[in-house]
Protein backbone atom coordinates (compact mmCIF):
# COMPACT_ATOMS: atom_id res chain seq x y z
CA UNK A 1 0.00 0.00 0.00
CA UNK A 2 2.88 2.35 0.94
CA UNK A 3 4.55 1.55 -2.41
CA UNK A 4 1.36 2.36 -4.29
CA UNK A 5 1.02 5.73 -2.50
CA UNK A 6 4.67 6.43 -3.32
CA UNK A 7 3.93 5.65 -6.99
CA UNK A 8 0.96 8.07 -6.96
CA UNK A 9 3.19 10.76 -5.41
CA UNK A 10 5.81 10.14 -8.11
CA UNK A 11 3.12 10.36 -10.81
CA UNK A 12 1.93 13.68 -9.41
CA UNK A 13 5.50 15.03 -9.42
CA UNK A 14 5.78 14.62 -13.21
CA UNK A 15 4.44 17.93 -14.67
CA UNK A 16 3.08 16.39 -17.89
CA UNK A 17 1.35 13.50 -16.08
CA UNK A 18 0.04 15.86 -13.37
CA UNK A 19 -1.49 18.10 -16.05
CA UNK A 20 -3.19 15.12 -17.72
CA UNK A 21 -4.58 13.84 -14.41
CA UNK A 22 -5.81 17.35 -13.51
CA UNK A 23 -7.54 17.77 -16.91
CA UNK A 24 -9.25 14.37 -16.50
CA UNK A 25 -10.51 15.25 -13.01
CA UNK A 26 -11.77 18.68 -14.20
CA UNK A 27 -13.64 17.13 -17.15
CA UNK A 28 -15.26 14.57 -14.82
CA UNK A 29 -16.26 17.44 -12.50
CA UNK A 30 -17.90 19.25 -15.45
CA UNK A 31 -19.77 16.00 -16.24
CA UNK A 32 -21.06 15.73 -12.66
CA UNK A 33 -22.09 19.41 -12.59
CA UNK A 34 -23.96 19.02 -15.88
CA UNK A 35 -25.81 16.02 -14.42
CA UNK A 36 -27.69 18.49 -12.20
CA UNK A 37 -28.77 20.96 -14.93
CA UNK A 38 -32.51 20.32 -15.45
CA UNK A 39 -34.28 20.20 -18.83
CA UNK A 40 -37.14 22.76 -18.95
CA UNK A 41 -40.63 21.26 -19.07
CA UNK A 42 -39.85 17.77 -17.69
CA UNK A 43 -41.27 16.25 -14.49
CA UNK A 44 -38.46 14.46 -12.55
CA UNK A 45 -40.97 12.51 -10.38
CA UNK A 46 -42.30 10.64 -13.46
CA UNK A 47 -38.80 9.84 -14.73
CA UNK A 48 -37.75 8.61 -11.27
CA UNK A 49 -40.75 6.25 -11.34
CA UNK A 50 -39.76 4.94 -14.79
CA UNK A 51 -36.11 4.48 -13.76
CA UNK A 52 -37.22 2.07 -11.04
CA UNK A 53 -39.84 0.20 -13.07
CA UNK A 54 -37.59 -2.43 -14.71
CA UNK A 55 -37.50 -0.66 -18.10
CA UNK A 56 -34.41 0.23 -20.14
CA UNK A 57 -34.49 3.59 -18.35
CA UNK A 58 -33.08 1.89 -15.25
CA UNK A 59 -29.91 1.21 -17.26
CA UNK A 60 -29.90 4.84 -18.52
CA UNK A 61 -30.07 6.03 -14.91
CA UNK A 62 -27.19 3.80 -13.76
CA UNK A 63 -24.87 4.79 -16.64
CA UNK A 64 -25.79 8.50 -16.40
CA UNK A 65 -25.19 8.59 -12.64
CA UNK A 66 -28.81 9.46 -11.81
CA UNK A 67 -29.09 12.17 -14.51
CA UNK A 68 -32.09 10.41 -16.10
CA UNK A 69 -34.22 10.20 -12.96
CA UNK A 70 -33.44 13.88 -12.25
CA UNK A 71 -34.56 14.94 -15.79
CA UNK A 72 -31.28 16.72 -16.59
CA UNK A 73 -29.53 17.53 -19.90
CA UNK A 74 -27.33 14.39 -19.61
CA UNK A 75 -30.36 12.09 -19.12
CA UNK A 76 -29.48 9.92 -22.15
CA UNK A 77 -25.82 9.83 -21.07
CA UNK A 78 -23.43 8.52 -23.71
CA UNK A 79 -25.61 5.54 -24.77
CA UNK A 80 -26.28 6.94 -28.32
CA UNK A 81 -22.49 7.08 -28.82
CA UNK A 82 -22.12 3.46 -27.63
CA UNK A 83 -24.93 2.38 -29.99
CA UNK A 84 -23.39 4.34 -32.87
CA UNK A 85 -19.97 2.72 -32.21
CA UNK A 86 -21.50 -0.77 -32.15
CA UNK A 87 -23.42 -0.09 -35.41
CA UNK A 88 -20.21 1.19 -37.07
CA UNK A 89 -18.33 -1.96 -35.93
CA UNK A 90 -21.04 -4.17 -37.42
CA UNK A 91 -21.10 -2.11 -40.66
CA UNK A 92 -17.29 -2.30 -40.90
CA UNK A 93 -17.62 -6.10 -41.06
CA UNK A 94 -20.53 -5.95 -43.57
CA UNK A 95 -19.41 -3.11 -45.92
CA UNK A 96 -16.07 -3.66 -47.78
CA UNK A 97 -15.41 0.12 -48.19
CA UNK A 98 -15.60 0.67 -44.42
CA UNK A 99 -13.42 -2.42 -43.83
CA UNK A 100 -10.84 -0.94 -46.21
CA UNK A 101 -10.97 2.39 -44.31
CA UNK A 102 -10.41 0.56 -41.01
CA UNK A 103 -7.23 -1.01 -42.46
CA UNK A 104 -5.86 2.30 -43.76
CA UNK A 105 -4.42 3.27 -40.39
CA UNK A 106 -4.84 6.62 -38.64
CA UNK A 107 -6.55 8.49 -41.51
CA UNK A 108 -9.10 5.71 -42.04
CA UNK A 109 -9.84 5.58 -38.30
CA UNK A 110 -10.41 9.36 -38.27
CA UNK A 111 -13.01 9.06 -41.05
CA UNK A 112 -14.79 6.21 -39.21
CA UNK A 113 -14.69 8.29 -35.99
CA UNK A 114 -16.33 11.18 -37.89
CA UNK A 115 -19.09 8.86 -39.17
CA UNK A 116 -19.55 7.61 -35.58
CA UNK A 117 -20.02 11.21 -34.38
CA UNK A 118 -22.65 11.92 -37.07
CA UNK A 119 -24.39 8.66 -36.15
CA UNK A 120 -24.33 9.65 -32.46
CA UNK A 121 -26.12 12.97 -33.11
CA UNK A 122 -28.73 11.29 -35.37
CA UNK A 123 -29.35 8.49 -32.85
CA UNK A 124 -29.48 10.99 -29.96
CA UNK A 125 -32.15 13.04 -31.77
CA UNK A 126 -34.18 9.91 -32.62
CA UNK A 127 -33.86 8.66 -29.04
CA UNK A 128 -34.82 12.03 -27.55
CA UNK A 129 -37.83 12.18 -29.92
CA UNK A 130 -38.86 8.70 -28.75
CA UNK A 131 -38.42 9.80 -25.13
CA UNK A 132 -40.57 12.89 -25.72
CA UNK A 133 -43.50 10.96 -27.23
CA UNK A 134 -43.10 7.98 -24.91
CA UNK A 135 -42.94 10.16 -21.81
CA UNK A 136 -45.77 12.56 -22.63
CA UNK A 137 -46.94 12.10 -19.03
CA UNK A 138 -43.64 13.58 -17.81
CA UNK A 139 -43.91 16.68 -20.06
CA UNK A 140 -45.41 19.62 -18.16
CA UNK A 141 -46.88 21.44 -21.19
CA UNK A 142 -46.92 19.25 -24.38
CA UNK A 143 -46.62 21.20 -27.63
CA UNK A 144 -44.24 22.07 -30.47
CA UNK A 145 -42.18 24.44 -28.29
CA UNK A 146 -41.78 21.78 -25.59
CA UNK A 147 -40.85 19.18 -28.25
CA UNK A 148 -38.08 21.40 -29.70
CA UNK A 149 -36.75 22.42 -26.25
CA UNK A 150 -36.67 18.90 -24.80
CA UNK A 151 -35.31 17.03 -27.86
CA UNK A 152 -32.61 19.64 -28.57
CA UNK A 153 -31.60 19.73 -24.86
CA UNK A 154 -31.22 15.92 -24.70
CA UNK A 155 -29.39 15.77 -28.06
CA UNK A 156 -27.06 18.65 -27.16
CA UNK A 157 -26.35 17.02 -23.78
CA UNK A 158 -25.24 13.78 -25.46
CA UNK A 159 -23.20 15.66 -28.11
CA UNK A 160 -21.46 17.66 -25.35
CA UNK A 161 -20.66 14.44 -23.44
CA UNK A 162 -19.21 12.94 -26.63
CA UNK A 163 -16.99 16.02 -27.03
CA UNK A 164 -16.03 15.89 -23.34
CA UNK A 165 -15.04 12.22 -23.67
CA UNK A 166 -12.89 12.96 -26.73
CA UNK A 167 -11.11 15.79 -24.86
CA UNK A 168 -10.29 13.39 -21.99
CA UNK A 169 -8.94 10.80 -24.47
CA UNK A 170 -6.80 13.41 -26.25
CA UNK A 171 -5.56 15.61 -23.39
CA UNK A 172 -6.19 13.52 -20.25
CA UNK A 173 -5.54 9.93 -19.15
CA UNK A 174 -7.61 6.89 -20.18
CA UNK A 175 -10.53 6.39 -22.56
CA UNK A 176 -12.79 9.43 -22.12
CA UNK A 177 -16.12 7.77 -22.96
CA UNK A 178 -15.38 4.86 -20.60
CA UNK A 179 -14.34 7.25 -17.81
CA UNK A 180 -17.61 9.22 -18.15
CA UNK A 181 -19.61 5.99 -17.70
CA UNK A 182 -17.25 5.04 -14.85
CA UNK A 183 -17.86 8.42 -13.15
CA UNK A 184 -21.62 8.10 -13.56
CA UNK A 185 -21.77 4.61 -12.03
CA UNK A 186 -19.34 5.49 -9.22
CA UNK A 187 -21.49 8.50 -8.27
CA UNK A 188 -24.30 6.04 -7.41
CA UNK A 189 -22.16 4.29 -4.76
CA UNK A 190 -23.75 6.26 -1.85
CA UNK A 191 -27.20 5.08 -3.03
CA UNK A 192 -25.91 1.49 -2.95
CA UNK A 193 -24.78 1.98 0.65
CA UNK A 194 -28.19 3.52 1.45
CA UNK A 195 -29.93 0.48 -0.09
CA UNK A 196 -27.97 -1.82 2.27
CA UNK A 197 -29.02 0.34 5.26
CA UNK A 198 -32.68 0.26 4.11
CA UNK A 199 -32.58 -3.52 3.66
CA UNK A 200 -31.12 -3.86 7.16
CA UNK A 201 -33.81 -1.61 8.66
CA UNK A 202 -36.55 -3.63 6.91
CA UNK A 203 -35.10 -6.87 8.33
CA UNK A 204 -34.17 -8.30 4.90
CA UNK A 205 -30.89 -9.62 6.34
CA UNK A 206 -32.87 -11.97 8.60
CA UNK A 207 -33.13 -9.74 11.64
CA UNK A 208 -31.58 -6.67 13.24
CA UNK A 209 -28.77 -6.75 15.80
CA UNK A 210 -25.77 -9.11 15.60
CA UNK A 211 -27.34 -11.52 13.05
CA UNK A 212 -28.37 -8.63 10.80
CA UNK A 213 -24.86 -7.15 10.93
CA UNK A 214 -23.48 -10.62 10.09
CA UNK A 215 -25.80 -10.66 7.04
CA UNK A 216 -24.53 -7.24 5.93
CA UNK A 217 -20.93 -8.48 6.36
CA UNK A 218 -21.67 -11.56 4.21
CA UNK A 219 -23.21 -9.38 1.47
CA UNK A 220 -20.14 -7.10 1.49
CA UNK A 221 -17.87 -10.18 1.40
CA UNK A 222 -19.82 -11.44 -1.65
CA UNK A 223 -19.34 -8.01 -3.23
CA UNK A 224 -15.55 -8.33 -2.79
CA UNK A 225 -15.58 -11.90 -4.20
CA UNK A 226 -17.49 -10.68 -7.29
CA UNK A 227 -14.98 -7.84 -7.82
CA UNK A 228 -11.99 -10.20 -7.38
CA UNK A 229 -13.43 -12.73 -9.88
CA UNK A 230 -14.19 -9.96 -12.41
CA UNK A 231 -10.60 -8.64 -12.08
CA UNK A 232 -9.20 -12.16 -12.65
CA UNK A 233 -11.34 -12.78 -15.75
CA UNK A 234 -10.74 -9.27 -17.18
CA UNK A 235 -6.96 -9.74 -16.83
CA UNK A 236 -6.88 -13.37 -17.99
CA UNK A 237 -5.62 -14.27 -21.46
CA UNK A 238 -4.80 -17.47 -23.36
CA UNK A 239 -1.37 -17.31 -24.97
CA UNK A 240 -0.91 -19.32 -28.16
CA UNK A 241 2.83 -19.94 -28.83
CA UNK A 242 4.11 -18.84 -32.27
CA UNK A 243 7.50 -19.63 -33.85
CA UNK A 244 8.86 -17.58 -36.76
CA UNK A 245 10.98 -19.31 -39.39
CA UNK A 246 14.50 -17.99 -40.08
CA UNK A 247 14.86 -16.00 -43.31
CA UNK A 248 18.02 -14.66 -44.93
CA UNK A 249 17.57 -11.30 -46.69
CA UNK A 250 20.85 -10.07 -48.22
CA UNK A 251 23.45 -10.49 -45.49
CA UNK A 252 20.98 -10.35 -42.60
CA UNK A 253 19.02 -13.17 -41.02
CA UNK A 254 15.48 -12.41 -39.81
CA UNK A 255 13.07 -14.42 -37.68
CA UNK A 256 13.73 -17.49 -35.62
CA UNK A 257 12.28 -15.98 -32.45
CA UNK A 258 9.46 -17.42 -30.34
CA UNK A 259 6.53 -15.29 -29.31
CA UNK A 260 2.82 -15.72 -28.54
CA UNK A 261 -0.63 -14.48 -29.55
CA UNK A 262 -2.53 -13.26 -26.48
CA UNK A 263 -6.31 -13.87 -26.67
CA UNK A 264 -8.28 -12.14 -23.92
CA UNK A 265 -10.65 -14.50 -22.09
CA UNK A 266 -13.36 -11.82 -22.01
CA UNK A 267 -13.01 -10.50 -25.57
CA UNK A 268 -16.58 -9.21 -25.76
CA UNK A 269 -16.30 -7.10 -22.58
CA UNK A 270 -19.55 -5.71 -21.23
CA UNK A 271 -21.35 -5.48 -24.61
CA UNK A 272 -23.24 -8.84 -24.30
CA UNK A 273 -24.77 -7.81 -20.95
CA UNK A 274 -25.85 -4.41 -22.35
CA UNK A 275 -27.45 -6.11 -25.39
CA UNK A 276 -29.22 -8.70 -23.22
CA UNK A 277 -30.47 -6.08 -20.74
CA UNK A 278 -31.84 -3.94 -23.59
CA UNK A 279 -33.54 -6.95 -25.21
CA UNK A 280 -35.19 -8.17 -21.98
CA UNK A 281 -36.23 -4.64 -20.92
CA UNK A 282 -37.83 -3.90 -24.33
CA UNK A 283 -41.31 -5.43 -23.62
CA UNK A 284 -41.61 -3.59 -20.27
CA UNK A 285 -40.45 -0.35 -21.92
CA UNK A 286 -42.98 -0.67 -24.78
CA UNK A 287 -45.84 -1.39 -22.35
CA UNK A 288 -44.91 1.63 -20.21
CA UNK A 289 -44.89 3.74 -23.41
CA UNK A 290 -47.99 2.55 -25.25
CA UNK A 291 -50.22 0.77 -22.71
CA UNK A 292 -49.54 2.32 -19.28
CA UNK A 293 -53.14 1.81 -18.10
CA UNK A 294 -53.69 -1.73 -19.48
CA UNK A 295 -54.55 -4.36 -16.86
CA UNK A 296 -54.71 -8.17 -16.84
CA UNK A 297 -52.40 -11.09 -16.03
CA UNK A 298 -50.28 -10.74 -19.21
CA UNK A 299 -49.81 -6.96 -18.88
CA UNK A 300 -48.97 -7.24 -15.19
CA UNK A 301 -46.45 -10.04 -15.88
CA UNK A 302 -44.72 -7.89 -18.54
CA UNK A 303 -44.57 -4.94 -16.13
CA UNK A 304 -42.95 -7.11 -13.41
CA UNK A 305 -40.70 -9.09 -15.79
CA UNK A 306 -37.45 -7.77 -14.30
CA UNK A 307 -38.24 -9.24 -10.88
CA UNK A 308 -38.94 -12.76 -12.24
CA UNK A 309 -36.20 -15.37 -11.77
CA UNK A 310 -37.10 -17.18 -15.03
CA UNK A 311 -36.61 -13.92 -16.99
CA UNK A 312 -33.20 -13.51 -15.32
CA UNK A 313 -32.27 -17.03 -16.46
CA UNK A 314 -33.46 -16.17 -19.98
CA UNK A 315 -31.33 -12.99 -19.92
CA UNK A 316 -28.37 -15.20 -18.87
CA UNK A 317 -28.89 -17.34 -22.01
CA UNK A 318 -29.09 -14.16 -24.10
CA UNK A 319 -25.79 -12.97 -22.58
CA UNK A 320 -24.17 -16.25 -23.67
CA UNK A 321 -25.56 -15.91 -27.20
CA UNK A 322 -24.37 -12.30 -27.57
CA UNK A 323 -20.93 -13.21 -26.13
CA UNK A 324 -20.42 -15.77 -28.93
CA UNK A 325 -21.91 -13.43 -31.55
CA UNK A 326 -19.76 -10.43 -30.61
CA UNK A 327 -16.56 -12.50 -30.18
CA UNK A 328 -16.98 -14.01 -33.67
CA UNK A 329 -17.44 -10.50 -35.15
CA UNK A 330 -14.35 -9.13 -33.38
CA UNK A 331 -11.92 -12.02 -33.91
CA UNK A 332 -11.20 -13.60 -37.30
CA UNK A 333 -9.07 -16.79 -36.97
CA UNK A 334 -8.74 -17.23 -40.78
CA UNK A 335 -7.30 -13.72 -41.23
CA UNK A 336 -4.92 -14.27 -38.28
CA UNK A 337 -3.74 -17.62 -39.71
CA UNK A 338 -3.16 -16.05 -43.15
CA UNK A 339 -1.15 -13.15 -41.65
CA UNK A 340 1.00 -15.62 -39.69
CA UNK A 341 1.61 -17.66 -42.87
CA UNK A 342 2.63 -14.51 -44.83
CA UNK A 343 5.14 -13.56 -42.11
CA UNK A 344 6.59 -17.06 -41.84
CA UNK A 345 4.99 -17.76 -38.47
CA UNK A 346 3.56 -21.10 -37.32
CA UNK A 347 2.20 -22.69 -34.15
CA UNK A 348 4.53 -25.54 -33.06
CA UNK A 349 2.98 -28.89 -34.04
CA UNK A 350 0.29 -27.26 -36.26
CA UNK A 351 0.61 -26.89 -40.05
CA UNK A 352 0.20 -23.33 -41.47
CA UNK A 353 -3.02 -22.34 -43.23
CA UNK A 354 -6.32 -24.12 -42.60
CA UNK A 355 -5.10 -26.34 -39.69
CA UNK A 356 -3.83 -23.20 -37.88
CA UNK A 357 -7.15 -21.33 -38.26
CA UNK A 358 -9.02 -24.47 -37.08
CA UNK A 359 -6.77 -24.73 -34.02
CA UNK A 360 -7.23 -21.01 -33.15
CA UNK A 361 -11.01 -21.40 -33.62
CA UNK A 362 -11.02 -24.39 -31.24
CA UNK A 363 -9.08 -22.44 -28.57
CA UNK A 364 -11.34 -19.40 -29.07
CA UNK A 365 -14.49 -21.54 -28.67
CA UNK A 366 -13.24 -22.97 -25.38
CA UNK A 367 -12.40 -19.62 -23.78
CA UNK A 368 -15.61 -18.06 -25.17
CA UNK A 369 -17.67 -20.79 -23.45
CA UNK A 370 -15.97 -19.90 -20.16
CA UNK A 371 -16.42 -16.15 -20.76
CA UNK A 372 -20.11 -16.60 -21.74
CA UNK A 373 -20.89 -18.69 -18.63
CA UNK A 374 -19.04 -16.21 -16.39
CA UNK A 375 -20.91 -13.19 -17.81
CA UNK A 376 -24.24 -15.05 -17.54
CA UNK A 377 -23.57 -15.83 -13.85
CA UNK A 378 -22.61 -12.18 -13.18
CA UNK A 379 -25.82 -11.06 -14.93
CA UNK A 380 -28.28 -13.33 -13.06
CA UNK A 381 -26.50 -13.34 -9.68
CA UNK A 382 -28.25 -10.22 -8.21
CA UNK A 383 -31.73 -11.47 -9.24
CA UNK A 384 -31.17 -14.97 -7.81
CA UNK A 385 -29.74 -13.52 -4.59
CA UNK A 386 -32.72 -11.14 -4.33
CA UNK A 387 -35.19 -14.01 -4.86
CA UNK A 388 -33.50 -16.20 -2.22
CA UNK A 389 -32.75 -13.58 0.45
CA UNK A 390 -35.37 -10.85 -0.32
CA UNK A 391 -32.52 -8.29 -0.46
CA UNK A 392 -33.52 -5.70 -3.10
CA UNK A 393 -31.85 -2.69 -4.70
CA UNK A 394 -28.24 -3.67 -3.90
CA UNK A 395 -26.60 -3.69 -7.33
CA UNK A 396 -23.21 -5.27 -6.63
CA UNK A 397 -22.94 -7.45 -9.71
CA UNK A 398 -23.69 -7.26 -13.42
CA UNK A 399 -22.89 -4.37 -15.72
CA UNK A 400 -21.81 -1.89 -13.04
CA UNK A 401 -18.99 -4.01 -11.61
CA UNK A 402 -17.78 -5.12 -15.07
CA UNK A 403 -17.59 -1.52 -16.30
CA UNK A 404 -16.01 -0.18 -13.11
CA UNK A 405 -13.34 -2.89 -12.98
CA UNK A 406 -12.63 -2.81 -16.74
CA UNK A 407 -12.22 0.99 -16.88
CA UNK A 408 -10.17 1.11 -13.64
CA UNK A 409 -7.74 -1.55 -14.93
CA UNK A 410 -7.36 0.14 -18.35
CA UNK A 411 -6.73 3.56 -16.77
CA UNK A 412 -4.17 2.14 -14.32
CA UNK A 413 -2.38 0.43 -17.23
CA UNK A 414 -2.23 3.73 -19.14
CA UNK A 415 -0.80 5.57 -16.12
CA UNK A 416 1.66 2.72 -15.61
CA UNK A 417 2.85 2.79 -19.23
CA UNK A 418 3.39 6.56 -19.07
CA UNK A 419 5.35 6.19 -15.82
CA UNK A 420 7.48 3.35 -17.19
CA UNK A 421 8.50 5.64 -20.05
CA UNK A 422 9.88 7.94 -17.35
CA UNK A 423 11.69 5.08 -15.53
CA UNK A 424 9.27 4.83 -12.63
CA UNK A 425 7.87 1.63 -11.21
CA UNK A 426 4.28 0.96 -12.30
CA UNK A 427 1.12 0.41 -10.29
CA UNK A 428 0.79 -3.23 -11.25
CA UNK A 429 4.21 -4.41 -9.98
Amino acid sequence: MGGMLETIRNAWKIPDLRRKMFITLMMLLVFRLGSHVPVPGMDPARLKELAGSGTIFGFFDIVSGGAFSQATIFAMSITPYINSSIIMQLLTVAIPKLEQLAKEGEEGRKIIARYTRYGTVILAFLQSTGLYFGLRGAVSDPGIFSFITITISFTAGTAFLMWLGEQITEYGIGNGISLLIFGGILSRAPYGALAIVNNYNMGNFGTKGILGILGVTLVLALFLVVIASVVLVQQAERRIPVQYAKRVVGRKMYGGQSTHIPIKVNLAGVIPIIFAMSFVALPTTLVSFFAPEASGPVWNYIRDMQSKVEISLFSGLLVMFFTFFYTMIQFNPIELANNMKKNGGFIPGIRPGRPTSDYISKVLNRITWFSALFLAVIQIFPAVLGAVTKIQGVWFAGTSVLILVGVALDTVKQIESQMLMRHYKGFLE
